[in-house]
């Protein structure tokens, strides 16, 4: 193959090679290679940008830190299962199902007053949810505060009376209290 058949080949290849990708520096600076000739851009610049974002990014890993925890938790590794709903509020302040389960682990380990502070949290993000009333009532069970996890215990039961954890619960409560009276 002679010389200039190689760089009329060449050229060819770079030529069909360079209509397929480009390289464009956008008015925003940011230099994006292998992009599709085809992609569209608007007046509100590129209709891709946006779709990954450190938001999404932090989204899905609080989300694999829950379901970690909440693996650990059942698995009844409660300090585990702590540091990984602390690594989940971490990721997503406002979730309120991790700071649930940040409390619930606190309860287990004994260090009710890491417990009170995540249930603090929890509240505004799940209001006046039977996860929450439940939660609270099985912190002062482990307590021995009877009275108060009895309220919070029957707060949960007004709000979902079918909840199977729930009447298990209040049926512990009342062991619990049957138990103090014979002693």
């Amino acid at each position: 193959m002679g010389r200039s058949r190689f760089l009329a080949a060449a050229g060819v290849l770079l030529a069909a090679l360079s209509t397929g990708c480009q390289s464009t520096a956008l008015d925003d600076g940011v230099v994006r290679t292998n992009e599709p000739a085809n992609v569209e851009f608007t007046s509100f610049g590129d209709t891709f940008q946006g779709l990954k974002t450190i938001s999404d990014t932090e989204y899905y890993a609080s989300d694999l830190a829950i379901a970690e925890a909440k693996n650990q938790f059942r698995q009844e590794n409660y300090g585990n299962a702590g540091a990984l709903f602390y690594k989940a509020v971490q990721l997503a302040p406002n979730d309120g199902e991790a700071w649930l389960g940040l409390g619930a682990s606190c309860d287990r380990i004994r260090r009710f007053d890491l417990a009170d502070y995540a249930y603090r949290k929890a509240y505004p993000l799940v209001g006046k949810s039977p996860a929450y009333y439940n939660n609270v009532g099985y912190s002062y069970l482990l307590r021995g505060k009877l009275p108060e996890a009895r309220k919070s215990f029957l707060k949960a039961y007004e709000l979902a009376p079918n909840d199977p954890t729930i009447r298990n619960n209040l049926e512990l409560l009342s062991t619990s209290a049957n138990a103090i009276e014979r002693t």
